[in-house]
């Protein structure tokens, strides 16, 4: 057991790493830092907007995955347009984590590492085991907003 947890640390410690250095390499992005473990950049920022999905909101979005490399896993084209329930269905973490760091009309691109994507399984399709990933996410919109954000949102 212990020799698996000291693997997944190595494993993570060079994920972050080699995403680190990406972002070193990019000029023209500035990236922030999740609390959840993963870096994102934004495509198109609403300044203006203060809404963010929360439990049990609907939202419809879109989105792509690349690997570090920038090679394509699943085109937006693939995947297609998606309605979901924040925090109620089973889309890898960093969608469900990043999704609620989004404005409507929003995307941001995101650099997970593995344990935020599809992890030591992958998808069992295209992406592969402990894979770090690049997902571009486009919040499309928020279509239904739970009644307990409404008493603690007003926007």
């Amino acid at each position: 057991m212990r020799e698996s947890i000291d693997r997944n640390k190595d494993l993570l410690q060079k994920e972050e790493t080699y995403i680190k250095s990406i972002i070193e390499s990019d000029t023209i992005n500035t990236y922030y830092n999740s609390s959840n473990g993963y870096w994102y950049y934004y495509n198109k920022q609403d300044t203006t907007a203060s809404y963010m999905p929360k439990e049990d909101d609907v939202v419809l979005i879109n989105y792509n995955i690349r690997t570090l490399n920038n090679d394509t896993i699943y085109t937006s084209e693939e995947i297609g347009n998606i309605r979901f329930k924040v925090d109620k269905e089973d889309y890898f973490p960093g969608l469900r984590t990043g999704i609620k760091l989004m404005k409507k009309g929003e995307e941001i691109t995101f650099l997970f590492p593995s344990v935020m994507g599809y992890g030591y399984h992958g998808d069992d399709q295209k992406i592969g085991t402990n894979q770090p990933l690049i997902s571009t996410i486009r919040l499309i919109d928020i279509i239904e907003v739970a009644s307990d954000s409404l008493k603690n949102n007003k926007n």
